[in-house]
């Protein structure tokens, strides 16, 4: 048998690949990760869930702070020091990065910190002048040249997304920030065109606004939030406007340039063309597969637009090489990521009694107020591939604990079987939506109905009770 420098070679040390090199250490496997991005901890953790959740709390607690008056408490005038919102942020990442450093420079598998393309099937090349220049491994390892070349018996492509190009060549010359610019900014713009309608979009934009920027979000779809049902666009774009921004949806990008100090962007909607104009523009148009310089097609790898394509086991058309997370999709969502790489080094290891991933408990967060959570099917989806639901849903403006806390945007839904009565999917728009989904996970989890969810006690008053509304009323239906 041919010899190889690894048994498992995983390129990116993201959540996904750190999740394969550990299940890949754990069976013993000798395992490295290469890692050629400037920082180590992932998207997730240097400019994704972690810095953006950490800016959300803030503007929640500025924004609570500023309507205290609901509950008949003073405040006075609330003020904030946009440095110190930004530097307890870069602690709390720092900390979290720090932590994945140390998981990732243990010394249970050698890390180094390099870019890697495909030379072949089972080889890849190296390059360090494009990361950090350093290899990280055991003491009596010797360093790697410049350009050194590197064999695998496996692979595990793990490398993540990059933001997407620009559709209009007149944003690259005016200029603009992405959520990775937006995430390290040293100053607040005071007015911003945000360009897009899917979670970070919306997730910036109420960071944004809240925190006294004028905030323009331009939609291509007719509602933002389209993965989502379109009630639960439609309330988050009630919400929106009720706070100040600007939101213009169904509309098709023309033109963007530059005005004095200002930037200006052009947009047609219902056959008329507008211009809106700010101090800065955030391109949040969504993020594409970080695999242009992999060289995947030296490797026999089928990519569709960028895209590695894998089966449910999480394996590419080369049957040696494996992938995991935003780089294959379909679900750009952390745990999904550590799901797939851990799936993928089980049938490394096992291919005779593989593990395939099951997209049925699928969640998604999107962390605006109110949050916007769903898990399983939608209306949408279901109805897209022809699966019979009955459905109820129950607003949060008629129950008890919202009332008291003054969160009465927003309701639950749940979609159910109309033969069996079992639990297909819920969404939450709402308080806390983002926890109160995974009452529905564990429903789902154990395929309970309506009739039992609806029998399970709930305590009184509780945000978590509001799901026994139309579970019941399901329930009754189907009686």
């Amino acid at each position: 048998m041919k010899q190889f420098d690894f048994e498992v070679a995983v390129l990116g040390g993201g959540s996904g690949g750190y999740a394969a090199a550990r299940t890949a250490v754990a069976a013993g496997l000798k395992t490295v990760v290469i890692e050629g991005g400037t920082e180590v901890g992932g998207l997730c953790i240097l400019r994704g869930c972690m810095p953006t959740k950490a800016l959300l709390y803030a503007a929640e607690v500025k924004h609570l702070a500023e309507h205290t008056a609901t509950w008949g408490v003073r405040a006075g005038t609330v003020s904030f020091d946009f440095a110190q919102v930004m530097a307890r942020k870069n602690r709390m990442i720092k900390d979290f990065a720090d932590f994945r450093a140390q998981q990732l420079h243990a010394g249970k598998f050698k890390l180094i910190r390099a870019t890697a393309k495909f030379v072949d099937a089972h080889t890849v090349r190296l390059d360090l002048s494009g990361s950090s220049g350093r290899e990280s491994a055991q003491s009596n390892q010797s360093r790697l040249t410049s350009a050194a070349t590197l064999t695998a018996k496996h692979f595990v492509i793990a490398t993540g997304s990059c933001v997407a190009p620009t559709p209009l060549p007149q944003l690259d010359e005016v200029g603009f920030i992405t959520s990775d610019d937006a995430v390290a900014l040293k100053k607040l713009p005071k007015s911003l065109i945000i360009l897009g309608g899917g979670a970070i979009a919306c997730e910036f934009a109420q960071f944004f606004a809240r925190f006294g920027v004028k905030v323009t979000l331009l939609q291509r779809s007719e509602h933002i939030l389209k993965e989502f049902d379109t009630d639960a666009g439609i309330e988050i774009e009630k919400v929106f406007r009720r706070e100040g921004m600007q939101v213009f949806t169904g509309t098709k990008l023309v033109n963007a340039q530059r005005q004095g100090k200002l930037k200006t962007v052009s947009f047609e909607r219902n056959g008329k063309t507008i211009s809106v104009s700010a101090e800065e523009i955030l391109f949040a148009l969504g993020r594409v597969p970080n695999t242009a310089s992999l060289d995947l097609e030296r490797a026999g790898v089928k990519i569709e637009n960028g895209r590695v394509v894998t089966s449910d086991k999480m394996q590419t058309s080369a049957p040696h090489i494996f992938a995991a997370g935003d780089c294959t999709g379909p679900h750009e969502i952390v745990h999904i990521a550590i799901q797939q790489g851990e799936t993928a080094v089980h049938n490394i290891l096992k291919p005779r009694s593989p593990r395939k991933m099951d997209y049925r408990l699928l969640i998604s967060v999107v962390f605006t107020e109110p949050q916007v959570a769903f898990v399983g099917l939608t209306e949408k989806e279901a109805t897209a591939r022809g699966i019979k639901f009955r459905t109820a849903s129950y607003p949060f403006n008629d129950h008890g604990k919202s009332l008291i806390m003054e969160a009465k945007d927003g309701f639950v839904k749940l979609l159910a079987s109309p033969k069996t009565g079992e639990i297909l999917g819920g969404s939450c728009v709402g308080p806390s939506g983002g926890e109160l989904i995974h009452e529905i996970v564990t429903a789902m989890a154990k395929r309970m109905t309506v009739h039992e969810l609806a029998a399970t006690p709930h305590y009184h008053p509780t945000l978590a009770e509001i799901w026994t509304y139309p579970a019941e009323e399901l329930a009754e239906l189907m009686d």
